[in-house]
């Protein structure tokens, strides 16, 4: 039952009544004083209240405790609450215990008591600890319960782990709830799903949902699509917009769409945020566009040179070649005889970008360190282009090793780690070492092969 806010005009029947004995009136009469921001006067009326059996001056206690005094009495008030039953004392006591205390057991017990007694944020709270103790069917258990309660959150979370385990329609389901709850990042997830799936069409409503909550991610994919279908101005639209953000890639993919469109001052403005911010495919390109379009050789070269030191190839060939024509052969001829490796830089088909994207977000939930996308798609990229000659896939691996020489080993478990990534559930996430000795076999197995 409610409990009607005390009114100044209220405080000598208050005081009379409470002086008698009566915890209710107590309890109205500590709320008048913290209105008026007397925290002693309040709190001393709260504890003959909750000494009368009041549960809310104990709930208040706590609350008071928490903010002005000791862990200790917060602790001892919420568990005097929390023991009748209250769900917000029990959920404000098992926070205290949780990140106070690091007692992870007894704040499990009280979010338990909370979230059968129906809260929504003590079931999701729940849920996180089971994540984290890998207790998953317990965690996707109360998940569920604080969705079923509209946390979108949770339902966010369900629909990652369903895609952990494999599991497509209960991925689809849980992320299209959370999406309908205004979850924008789900919207965007449940978009890279269905380009994975090869369901552009789809996609492209979930990402333009995504974009109405400013996802800098959706409105670069809306970019990409509009490439697909050869919009050039809407698709400068979207990288614009993402690239305002401070994508690298979307300045730089905004500085080639300008560039097809004859723009070559806005194409110099994107490829030189870009190139700014670090990005070697950037530098180079504006390389060629002042040399080409603005006649301009030192800022060419300078701007090779900077893409060159960062491990571009072709710049360091093009560097070579421009300081070979200004007589500086001793230079160039270093940059020739040991120029940096082949980077990827081929375009990868939509559906692999999407499951690189949705996998390094899988490895950086609950604060873990997500796998770089760019990696992720290398490999994936890789292993599309090495394997694209093959009209019977059955003996891939002998078939590879045949041509490139490298170790079955190696290339058995480029294999599983692809395999992991486009067909989730059927292999754990690989871990951070364990992609960079994939990637390394896949540049080492595209430089055997001839391929860039």
């Amino acid at each position: 039952m409610a409990v009607p806010a005390p009114r100044v005009g209220d405080e000598a029947e208050l005081l009379a009544s409470a002086q008698a004995g009566d915890a209710h009136a107590a309890h109205r009469l500590g709320k008048l004083y913290a209105q008026r921001g007397d925290r002693a006067s309040a709190r001393r009326w709260w504890e003959r209240a909750a000494a009368g059996g009041n549960v809310d001056s104990a709930y208040n206690l706590g609350i008071w405790h928490e903010q002005h005094g000791s862990l200790e009495e917060a602790v001892s008030w919420y568990e005097m609450a929390a023991g009748t039953g209250d769900a917000e004392a029990a959920v404000n006591l098992a926070t205290l215990l949780l990140e106070q205390r690091g007692d992870v057991q007894t704040a499990r017990s009280w979010f338990e008591s909370a979230a059968r007694a129906g809260s929504r944020s003590a079931a999701r709270r729940l849920a996180l600890i089971c994540e984290d103790s890998g207790e998953t069917a317990q965690a996707c258990e109360w998940h569920r319960r604080a969705a079923a309660e509209g946390d979108v959150l949770s339902a966010h979370d369900l629909g990652f782990l369903a895609y952990a385990a494999g599991e497509d329609a209960e991925t689809v389901r849980w992320w299209e709830c959370a999406t309908r709850g205004g979850h924008a990042e789900s919207a965007y997830c449940l978009g890279l799903y269905l380009h994975a799936t090869r369901d552009p069409e789809g996609a492209e409503i979930y990402y333009r949902l995504a974009v109405r909550s400013e996802h800098p991610g959706a409105a670069s994919r809306l970019g990409g699509v509009a490439l697909t279908r050869g919009d050039l101005r809407e698709a400068r639209a979207w990288f614009e917009r993402a690239a305002a953000t401070g994508r690298l890639e979307d300045q730089r993919m905004a500085g080639f769409v300008c560039v097809e469109l004859g723009d070559c001052a806005a194409a110099g403005h994107w490829f030189g945020r870009a190139a700014a911010g670090g990005d070697p495919e950037a530098a180079f390109n504006l390389g060629l566009l002042l040399i080409a379009e603005f006649d301009d050789l030192a800022g060419g070269q300078h701007w090779f040179r900077h893409a060159a030191r960062a491990g571009h190839r072709t710049a360091a060939v093009e560097l070579a070649g421009l300081l070979k024509a200004s007589g500086r052969a001793a230079e160039a001829q270093e940059w020739l005889a040991d120029p940096p490796p082949p980077a990827w830089d081929r375009p990868a088909e939509p559906e692999l970008s999407a499951r690189a994207e949705l996998a390094s977000a899988a490895t950086g939930r609950r604060g873990g360190m997500p796998l770089p996308v760019a990696e992720l798609t290398e490999v994936l990229g890789t292993w599309d282009l090495v394997t694209r000659p093959l009209h019977d896939p059955a003996d891939v691996v002998g078939w590879l090793v045949r041509r490139s020489g490298i170790h079955a080993s190696a290339i058995e478990h480029l294999v599983s780690v692809q395999g992991a990534l486009l067909r989730p559930g059927t292999g754990p996430w690989p871990s951070r070492g364990e992609l960079q000795h994939v990637l390394a076999t896949a540049r080492d197995l595209r430089g055997r092969l001839g391929l860039r």
